[in-house]
């Protein structure tokens, strides 16, 4: 957190927070980065934010170690992308590369639910969820036990380079690195069986892809996390330049409420007895400090907020010191705030006075609108949520309803059709049956259609010409050479064409390829 000139009490100094984004003393677009120490925050939201944190890293952690047994031919890594074998495991759900829908659909969710979120709460995401801000929480924990809170990390850094600064630096980003190989070494797990891939990773045995990646996740985020910081969400991140399309006057942002906390004095008890009229904000600037951005509140929304609502626990903090009203800082809707500034200004007509917002008491006069969670129902929070609904209800019915065997036929190009001594004309095909569970089947391939045709597989004599029985691997594909012949006096039956029909007796599923019959025009 930026600074401004230290004042000196006896021995002691006091730092106090600057803005970087200041109203009226804008920075310039490009610049070199000035670093922000933001203090440590206490109150119920910074105590939610832990428990995002815990959550997310215990999520991306300890996900890949949990089993699911599938069978003695399938994984049993219960969250697993096997690159190899074409899978996506998901628990109990199996994703095949022709499935790649369902994990499209995931994705139109994830930005259905961005949008949904932010258009009634704002940007909660960017403030507790996004790996950005839980990584950067996870790196500020460990710099403030080793360099300390706010002050002392700050007077560290405006320090010479003596030993003991040399130790703690080189502790704190020792430690930033073996979380980065964390990341990292997490990461790879997904793609792997963990306790295995493991294993040889620590034997220097595994394959060179494993490395490459731990070491571009490991630089990343230690980059990202430890060095950048709010840079990531500021420049790079495009969401905080979309999502002002997401939100209206209704949306939920933290918000500073002026028309209680102006006029801002740090003597109020003196401007009380001179007889002016004060606001609550004591212009203390603790909302400043423990801004991760390093923004104040107070100058309204802006772009680099990424409403963590922090400033709101430092905000409140102060006004229980003071014995004054929670909500100073607040989350708040634009509809809102516009009624209670319309309130205290006379609807605009006079400068905001406090005292039209309070009664004799000091309580907040009727007039006041406080947020009522009715107005996040709203139309375009019902249509995100509805088109949300949809497709997850649609992913369900694809998921549940979907067969486990599937049938892919391949005419040969070359030769198209053979004719035979008799007359006969023969087509060659390619089959392939996609078994889509652990266990061996019996397949039953027949075919439908041209009773006069018969069929035959390469280096099969089961069959009685029509229909075969057919062992199929687990969770494999078995292709299968077929020739299927029609007697000269019936060419006429294959302009049609011909259904190739596969099926489990067992479970009754099934799956039907319809193909051509090729046959010299003269035949026709």
């Amino acid at each position: 957190m930026l600074h401004k000139p230290a004042h000196k009490a006896g021995s002691v100094e006091r730092l106090e927070a600057e803005p970087v984004n200041a109203a009226r003393h804008r920075k310039p677009l490009y610049e070199k980065r000035r670093k922000i120490f933001p203090k440590r925050a206490e109150g119920r939201f910074r105590r939610f934010k832990w428990l995002v944190m815990l959550v997310t890293l215990g999520i991306y952690y300890m996900t890949p170690w949990i089993r699911w047994d599938r069978g003695e031919h399938a994984p049993d890594q219960a969250v697993l992308i096997d690159l190899s074998a074409r899978r996506f495991y998901f628990f109990f759900i199996e994703i095949w590369p022709q499935e790649f829908f369902f994990v499209a659909g995931l994705l139109v969710m994830a930005g259905f639910g961005l949008f949904l979120v932010t258009s009634a709460i704002g940007r909660a995401w960017c403030g507790y969820a996004c790996p950005q801000t839980v990584w950067v929480d996870l790196f500020l924990v460990i710099e403030r036990f080793i360099e300390g809170d706010r002050n002392a990390r700050m007077r560290l850094d405006a320090g010479p380079w003596t030993l003991h600064k040399i130790r703690k630096r080189v502790a704190k980003h020792a430690i930033w690195l073996v979380i980065g190989v964390a990341t990292g070494g997490a990461w790879i797990f997904y793609f792997a069986d963990a306790p295995t891939l493991l294993k040889s990773f620590a034997a220097l045995q595994a394959p060179p892809a494993a490395y490459m990646t731990v070491a571009i996740l490991t630089a990343t985020t230690y980059v990202f996390g430890g060095l950048m910081r709010e840079q990531v969400c500021t420049y790079m991140c495009p969401w905080p330049r979309i999502q002002a399309a997401m939100l209206d006057e209704n949306s939920l942002v933290v918000t500073y409420n002026d028309w209680r906390g102006e006029t801002r004095s740090r003597h109020a008890k003196k401007a009380a007895a001179a007889g002016e009229v004060v606001g609550d904000c004591v212009d203390c600037n603790a909302c400043v400090a423990v801004c991760p951005m390093g923004i104040d509140i107070r100058d309204g929304q802006q772009l680099e907020c990424i409403t963590c609502a922090l400033c709101i626990d430092a905000c409140d903090g102060v006004m229980d010191k003071l014995g004054r009203e929670r909500g100073l800082i607040s989350y708040a809707t634009l509809s809102d705030y516009a009624a209670n500034m319309a309130l205290a200004t006379d609807g605009g007509a006079t400068t905001i006075d406090p005292r039209r917002v309070r009664g004799a008491n000091g309580a907040f006069v009727a007039g006041i609108r406080h947020f009522n969670w009715r107005t996040i129902f709203r139309p375009r929070v019902l249509v995100y949520f509805g088109v949300w609904v949809l497709v997850g209800l649609g992913l369900l019915y694809a998921l549940v309803s979907r067969d486990r065997l599937e049938l892919n036929v391949l005419h040969d190009r070359n030769p198209q059709y053979v004719v035979e001594s008799d007359g006969s004309v023969r087509n060659g095909y390619m089959i392939k049956l996609l078994n889509m569970i652990p266990e061996q089947r019996r397949i039953t391939l027949a075919l439908e259609g041209m009773p006069s045709a018969h069929m035959r597989i390469a280096g099969r004599a089961q069959g009685d010409g029509r229909s075969f029985s057919v062992a199929v691997d687990p969770d494999k594909v078995t292709s299968l050479k077929v020739f299927v012949t029609v007697p000269k006096a019936k060419l006429a039956e294959a302009e049609e064409g011909i259904s190739f029909r596969a099926e489990d007796p067992s479970s009754h599923e099934r799956d039907v390829y319809r193909a051509n019959f090729n046959q010299p025009e003269t035949a026709k």
